[in-house]
């Protein structure tokens, strides 16, 4: 039997979260955003660890984009996003939702679909 050659497979993987809309209406701060998750992602258990393990970077318009080179979760990122709406008090407006197989997209509620209906009741 031939001697099995053990490969460490190096999982890039690019997420994108897009705030666009929301810091267009200026309700949400992109750069305290990237700041939050430099400070708070979290590799190989600790904090302030990133390196070049990952790589986080805002765009003009307002997309955040992190690039791993290990593995690295997009729920993970999911997660972060809903802890800082909810430090900011943004999180009764704003939701996350996954646009795509890597981009996170925040939206709005969509609150005036449900005072129609209840008016029709």
């Amino acid at each position: 039997m031939a001697p099995v050659k053990a490969t460490s497979a190096v999982k890039k993987s690019k997420f994108v979260i897009d705030c666009s809309g929301p810091a267009n209406d200026k309700i949400f701060d992109a750069a305290a955003f990237e700041k939050y998750l430099h400070d708070r992602i979290k590799v190989e258990g600790r904090t302030n660890n990133l390196g070049e393990a990952v790589v986080i970077s805002r765009s003009a318009d307002n997309k955040i984009t992190v690039t791993a080179n290990i593995a690295f979760s997009k729920r993970y990122l999911k997660y972060l996003t809903k802890k800082f709406l909810k430090k900011n008090q943004i999180r009764d407006w704003l939701r996350v939702i996954a646009s795509d197989k890597q981009t996170f997209e925040l939206r709005y509620f969509n609150i005036a679909n449900d005072e129609e209906a209840e008016d029709e009741e």
